[in-house]
Formats: structure tokens, sequence, C-alpha cells
């Protein structure tokens, strides 16, 4: 199929006109032309529009732009050169349509846009429907948060180990990320490690409802090597004995009560406390010294309000784990907001999974 004479001979006079409106009308006939006999043209008639194409395309408003790059877009034997330079327009309108689904634009192009360009265009990579490492790597490199989420919830991504390390890097501050990549099923266990352990708590359990099985595996790794080193210092500590034997003589009593935590909490005795709160919310004491030595204060707040301990207490609670970990003041407000927001059915099946995955690490650990 042939472009008609007639046409040829038109487009020399327009190349020759200033008049862009004129330029708009004879591009939109020349994209009709090719629409209407794509998948029949030859590489040399394809190579023709693409001259024609090409030069028109750089004198036409957006909208006219953005509009032929929607008619383009969808083609598979769309003309390349004009497809690169619709990719690498300016205005997101023109190009997002043909990042985001033409098959014309090779890796090496992509990765050229999203290196070059802004959020908008990467965004529009990040939805089509496959992406090589080579191009996710840059992706994971650049992109915004709404690219990254993007980017880790498209099945048909593939990621390096480079890019796998630096995408869960960035999630330790996104738990919405954290999510996506722990949905994944080509998540290394080495990376889904990582990510379950610099996760929040509230994140946890979100990986917990989302695969119990596989939140259980990688909770008992997370756990194990700590554990260890956890119970080799208790057990030279003849400080952690005496607190822990004392506790549990107020609990079989009756005794061991909210404002007895609040006592061990303001005269400053870490095992008192850890030892506590083990017995109260039922749970192994290397949890419990984790939640205080951790960076992080969401399990804290999660055995508080599973125990219904008041916001007077808990506070008391995260002063002590101030003085360990080096966290201060100014995070109490963010606490409260939290510990407001966390319902109490919640924070108990919450500690619900944290035995579960202590049983899990136990059975690991004598086969």
């Amino acid at each position: 199929m042939e472009p008609k004479p007639a046409l040829v001979d038109e487009l020399e006079s327009i190349f020759a006109s200033k008049d862009v409106a004129q330029r708009a009308t004879i591009l939109r006939r020349v994209t009709d032309l090719f629409v209407g006999g794509s998948g029949r043209f030859s590489d040399d008639q394809i190579e023709l529009f693409d001259d024609v194409m090409g030069r028109l395309v750089e004198t036409i408003e957006r909208d006219a732009r953005a509009q032929f790059g929607r008619n383009l877009a969808g083609l598979s034997d769309a003309p390349p050169k004009t497809i690169r330079a619709l990719a690498l327009d300016d205005a997101i309108e023109v190009a997002g349509p043909v990042l985001q689904r033409s098959e014309r634009i090779g890796d090496d192009g992509l990765v050229e846009v999203a290196r070059l360009k802004g959020q908008d265009h990467l965004l529009a990579i990040s939805n089509r429907k496959v992406l090589a490492e080579t191009v996710t790597d840059v992706l994971v490199d650049r992109g915004n948060a709404a690219v990254l989420s993007s980017t880790a919830r498209n099945g048909g991504a593939r990621f390096s180990g480079r890019g796998v390390v630096n995408l869960v890097e960035k999630a330790q501050a996104d738990g919405g990320l954290a999510l996506s990549i722990w949905s994944r099923a080509d998540i290394p266990r080495q990376n889904l490690i990582r990510l379950f352990a610099d996760a929040s708590e509230a994140v946890r359990t979100q990986m917990v409802e989302l695969d119990p099985r596989r939140a259980v595996l990688i909770a008992a790794a997370v756990a194990e090597a700590s554990d260890q080193l956890q119970g080799l210092t208790r057990a030279a500590t003849d400080e952690f004995a005496k607190a822990m034997s004392y506790v549990q003589s107020l609990h079989v009593a009756g005794e061991l009560k909210e404002a007895q935590i609040h006592a061990f909490a303001n005269e400053g005795s870490f095992d008192k406390v850890t030892a506590a709160l083990s017995l109260v919310c039922d749970l192994p004491i290397a949890v419990v010294e984790r939640a205080f030595v951790q960076t992080q204060t969401d399990q804290i707040l999660v055995m508080a309000r599973a125990v219904d301990l008041s916001w007077v207490t808990t506070v008391a609670l995260l002063l002590l784990r101030a003085g360990v970990s080096g966290s201060s003041r100014p995070e109490l407000d963010r606490c409260f907001t939290s510990f407001s927001k966390l319902q109490t059915k919640t924070a108990q099946t919450a500690l619900q999974f944290y035995r579960m995955r202590e049983k899990a690490a136990g059975a690991r650990s004598h086969p």
C-alpha cells in the first residue's frame, strides 16, 4: 500500500508553510492513512511515514501532539523515530500513552526517558505490561513514592538483585510499598527477612493477613539470631533472675497490676518491666526485650493496648525504652496518635501473631 501521490505533493507544499493549523490538519491525514494501513506497510514505507510525521509533529500544538500519540501508541509498527520523539516530549499528555503502551520503544529507549524526565514520565513507564531489570533499576533509583509503589505492584516487572535491595531499603519509610513488595512471589527470602524486620508492627500485622504462612517462617528467621544472644545475656545475669523471681511471685499472687508495672517503669527497672509484660501479655521474654531495644515503638504500643494499660503507664514504658535505645520525648506526640487509633482487638490479634511466630521459631530450633 503506497501513499497517494496527491498527498505526497501536498506534503511538500505544507512543509514550506508556517501555518501551524494547516500542519496539524495534514498530520491528521497522514496519521489516518498510516493507521488504516498498519500491519501492511514495508520497512521503507514506514521509514517514509517516520520522516514525514517527525517533521510535522515538531511544529504542532500540545493537544494535537497528544491525540497523535494516542493514535500511534497501540500500533506495533508505529514509526520508531516519531515514537521516540513523542516519548521524550516534556508534556506527559503527549508522552504518557506512548510510554505506557507502545511496543516500539525498546528497553534502551525507556531507560533514556527514565533517566532524563520527571516523575510523571516514570509513573507512565511503571504501568507497562512488561518491565525489564534495566528499566526497573532506574525507576527504583529515581522514582518517588508513587512510582515505587506502581513498579512494585506491576506483575510484569522484573528486578535485578541490586534493584530488590534498593526497593526494600526504600520500603523502610513506606508501609504501603513494603506490603506491595511482600505480595510479590519473586522476592528472594533474604530480602523478605530484611523487609519484615524493618517493618512497623502495624505493617507486619497486615503482612500476616496477606500471607500467614510466609509471615511465620520469615518472622522465625528474624527472631532466631537475636533470641540466642538475648538468652545468653540473661543466663549470665543474676539481676534478671532475681527480678523474674520477684515478678513471678506477684503474678502468682494476683498482684501484678498496672500500678505495679508503672512503678517498675518509673524506677527504671528494665528487667522487672520486661518480665512483667512477658507474663501479662503471655509472650516470651525475648519478644518483650526486642520491643524495648529496637528503634521502633509500635510493639510497645501494641502490648500496652492489648492488656488495657493507660496512656500514662504507656508513657512510662516509652520513657524507659528511650533510655535504652536513645530515642527522646518528641516521639511521644506521634506515639499518642498511634496509641489512640489502635483498637484493643487489633492489638490482641497482633499478640497472637507474636506467639505464633515464636512457636514457629521454637519448632525450627528443636526439630
